[in-house]
């Protein structure tokens, strides 16, 4: 009994350092979305989202609606800035396609 009773106060003073983390958001992608949340300047309307995109997962990272030239920018799961939606220029193009008529949202990962 004192051998189970040691390893649970062992564990218990461990389990709380461990954090889960989500398979679908590579690190270079978690560093983006921390930086993001502290530096986003919109009240409202900001959020990041995966999509899925020519087969594989892509992130936008959506600045809000505070500012008519504000609009979202595309990483590959690889941190390579796909291109940028919105915008002064209303650009609806990722990779010469129009992006939200080809993609599927695989889900919201924040938003304000």
């Amino acid at each position: 009994m004192r051998k189970l009773s040691i390893l649970i106060i062992f564990l218990s003073l461990f389990a709380p350092g461990c954090e889960k983390k989500d398979p679908e958001i590579p690190g270079c992608i978690q560093e983006k979305i921390d930086s993001f949340k502290k530096s986003t300047i919109c009240d409202s309307g900001a959020y990041i989202s995966i999509y899925s995109f020519k087969g594989e997962n892509v992130f936008v990272f959506a600045e809000g609606n505070c500012g008519a030239d504000l609009g979202a920018s595309v990483y590959s799961g690889d941190c390579y800035l796909m291109g940028f939606l919105g915008g002064i220029s209303g650009n609806t193009l990722i990779s010469g396609v129009k992006f939200y008529d080809n993609v599927k949202l695989v889900r919201k990962i924040w938003s304000n």
